[in-house]
């Protein structure tokens, strides 16, 4: 049976679409790709799901076993030791040498058919369960490669912060030393500069950590994420109607693709239990040989034989204590079950794929927004130095913006 291979839209794909280029200096610096292939030769989770797929692919070739002929060759060897003690005493020993050559094949069998059909959709549901366990891996791999840039945007921040407030520390002492601002803008500075103190050993513990939790996914030391582009330019969201990507993620999506397998796989046992009702007939033939080189005890003789049957089996099912009833309304409550999960399934990937789209959306709204506030928060910055250097404004208002 041969592997059916879907192309699925990938998280990664929408992931890499940001990274035009590097922001970051370092030669080793890798992207989000790299390190995604890394995860997929290291990741013991993945592995297990690829293994378990190959399982799942050579359990579907079994069904074909059940519509194909079989064949067996019987042979045995024996001796007999006869002895009689009438008014002459005779011992003589006997051999005979076996061998039967057989082979059968369904002519007609339902329930072989129907685990024949269910061996074909186990492809695709291993397939989609394949899928599933890669779409993991991409965000896992996806949130652990940001979860680290963030990390260090944090702790590059704290770091200029910590900076800018050292300076308006020194600013502060010098003025009260000249008599021109009191102690309590330095005592403010200096409060401020401890939180930023504390701030930045969290930082850097963060970021310590989120890289450790990335060496460990893809299975490298000091693994270094490529940083985005400045200024970042985000990709244009095609198309720009949600329900265009609802229709799509109903197509390819692997859970509902699971799901819909399930469904057909529930509906195919469904027909295997109604076979239980239904005669099967199978072809049989055999070919056979008996040789007694030191004859029997009937005829003393040495002798040969050979035989060849070909027949038919018929076997029509009368009566089996209700079970197959009883089988058949168990699957027929499990079809049923199977579709309900199938609807469940569209219902929360349509849900999830708006949420996901609405964010993105969302998301590059706010991007812009934060471009803008941090124009502006730079303005008030130098507007309140200079007010400071004035005046006009006081030092908690320097340290505030």
């Amino acid at each position: 049976m041969r592997t059916i291979k879907i192309r699925v839209p990938s998280l990664l794909t929408l992931a890499v679409a940001s990274l035009w280029a590097t922001g970051s200096p370092l030669a080793q610096a890798q992207n989000l790709v790299d390190l995604y292939e890394s995860a997929r030769a290291f990741d013991a989770g993945y592995l297990s799901a690829r293994l378990q797929y190959d399982a799942n692919l050579a359990r579907a070739d079994q069904a074909l076993a059940t519509i194909l002929p079989t064949a067996g060759l019987a042979a045995g060897a024996t001796r007999t030791d006869f002895q009689t003690t009438a008014s002459t005493q005779l011992s003589r020993p006997f051999n005979a040498e076996t061998a039967t050559l057989s082979a059968s094949q369904p002519l007609y069998r339902p329930g072989n058919w129907a685990t024949y059909e269910q061996g074909k959709k186990q492809v695709y549901l291993a397939r989609a369960q394949l899928d599933t366990a890669e779409q993991d891996l991409i965000v896992r791999t996806s949130q652990a490669y940001f979860d680290v840039l963030a990390s260090q945007d944090s702790l590059t921040f704290v770091k200029a912060q910590k900076t800018a407030v050292a300076e308006q520390l020194a600013s502060a002492q010098r003025n009260f030393e000249v008599g021109t601002a009191t102690i309590t803008d330095s005592r403010e500075a200096q409060a401020r500069y401890d939180l930023v103190l504390a701030q930045e050993i969290a930082a850097e513990n963060d970021l310590r950590v989120k890289k450790l939790a990335l060496d460990q996914l893809v299975g490298k030391a000091e693994t270094q994420p490529r940083g985005l582009a400045a200024p970042l330019v985000l990709p244009t969201v095609v198309p720009v109607d949600v329900n265009a990507w609802v229709l799509q993620s109903e197509t390819v999506h692997p859970g509902i693709r699971l799901a819909q397998s399930n469904v057909d796989i529930a509906r195919l046992e469904v027909d295997k239990a109604e076979a239980g009702h239904k005669p099967t007939l199978d072809l049989v033939a055999s070919y056979g040989g008996n040789r007694n080189p030191s004859g029997t005890f009937t005829a003393p003789n040495g002798s040969r034989s050979t035989s060849a049957v070909v027949g038919l089996n018929f076997n029509l099912p009368l009566f089996a204590g209700f079970a197959t009833q009883n089988r058949v309304r168990e699957t027929l409550s499990l079809s049923d079950k199977a579709r309900t999960d199938l609807e469940g399934a569209r219902r929360t990937v349509a849900l999830s794929t708006r949420t996901a789209f609405f964010g993105l959306v969302s998301g590059q709204g706010q991007v812009k927004a934060l471009e803008a506030a941090e124009l502006s928060s730079q303005s008030a910055l130098d507007a309140n130095k200079l007010g400071y250097q004035v005046g006009v404004r006081i030092n908690i208002d320097v340290l505030n913006s």
